[in-house]
């Protein structure tokens, strides 16, 4: 990878807006693809994103276009649109002159509903001859925007890359590992919203401390047998785009997933929410093409079950409770991995 001389972030969300508003520190120029022209001529003009970024004032070398081909042509593609957006976003692009070898580095976190491929390997299957990593962990949009200090994983293939693009990502206030398990981090990013989504149920029904603890941890349990059956590293899971995603996507007042929970918990409609919300909350599609490879492979994931059983199924929350309570005792530890 050649040091670029330009850069374009795919995706004028809340996360786009503030992984462009981070690159920006650099100096280069950046281009910002929005898919509402409107919303494109608000960055440009005011410097805002008030619906993905409320009280934030983007660096003025961030230029937002409503044209994908103009964006195409960064030496460094950062790409950051919702999961079940990524293959028709991937398959206009391909279109649009993106150079053979110009890395693309993948900021969604989610599954392909119906095939179960991660985001890079949609990614990949449109650029093949361009070199893919993942970049993942406990970032908050709106933190990172503001500078706070914060810490992903960039996972490649190749080590080389990976170190380059770390070194980029790194900032003040940004902090950037690397790994080449980009499976077991993808995975970690995306199955973290599901258990998020539990978590906030937890609150909903005003359970509790003790509750919540105890769904968060047997999450992890179970994030991990999913994720290490499905191709990840069992270490990768207890690092930051796992244990440390897993953590603040359950706890955080600013998580979208949680706070979809936490008001199905308290008996709001599913419809009604998502039709509330600016920004997709990712743990609802990923709950179903996360449970219909569980079902493929014959894993046993209680909770993703329950999770999609209130979310796509109508079972009451308090009611999935129970049925969780009421399951067989077992041993804490699964010793046939």
């Amino acid at each position: 990878m050649k040091p670029p001389a330009s850069i374009s972030v795919i995706g004028a969300g809340g996360w786009g807006s503030a992984l462009a508003q981070l690159l920006s520190g650099h100096g280069l120029p950046l281009a910002l693809w929005a898919h509402d022209p409107a919303q494109a001529e608000e960055i440009n003009t005011l410097h805002t994103n008030a619906n993905f970024l409320p009280g934030v004032t983007l660096a003025e070398n961030i230029r937002a276009t409503p044209d994908l081909t103009g964006a195409a042509q960064g030496d460094l593609l950062v790409i950051v649109t919702p999961s079940q957006f990524l293959r028709g976003v991937a398959g206009q692009l391909s279109r649009s002159g993106v150079q053979e070898g110009v890395p693309l580095v993948c900021c969604t976190k989610g599954l392909e509903h119906h095939t179960g491929k991660l985001m890079t390997q949609i990614l990949e299957e449109f650029f093949p001859h361009n070199p893919v990593a993942a970049l993942s962990g406990p970032n908050h949009a709106e933190e990172v925007s503001r500078g706070t200090p914060a810490a992903a994983v960039v996972a490649a293939g190749d080590h080389d890359l990976a170190v380059q693009l770390q070194q980029f990502f790194c900032t003040g206030s940004f902090r950037a590992y690397t790994s080449d398990d980009v499976a077991g981090v993808e995975l970690g990013g995306a199955l973290k919203n599901i258990y998020a989504i539990a978590a906030g149920i937890s609150d909903g029904l005003g359970l509790g401390d003790n509750a919540k603890a105890a769904l968060v941890t047997r999450s992890l349990a179970e994030l991990v047998r999913l994720g290490t059956k499905w191709g990840g590293k069992r270490e990768t899971f207890f690092g930051l785009s796992g244990l440390g995603d897993l953590m603040v996507t359950c706890f955080s007042v600013l998580s979208r997933n949680r706070g979809v929970g936490e008001r199905l918990g308290r008996g709001e409609k599913l419809d009604d929410i998502r039709n509330s919300m600016v920004m997709i909350a990712e743990g609802v599609p990923t709950t179903r093409s996360a449970r219909e490879e569980a079902l493929k492979h014959g894993l046993d994931a209680p909770l993703l079950e329950t999770v999609h059983a209130v979310l796509f199924e109508n079972l009451a929350p308090r009611d999935g409770l129970l049925r969780l309570l009421a399951r067989e005792p077992k041993p804490e530890l699964d010793r046939h991995p």
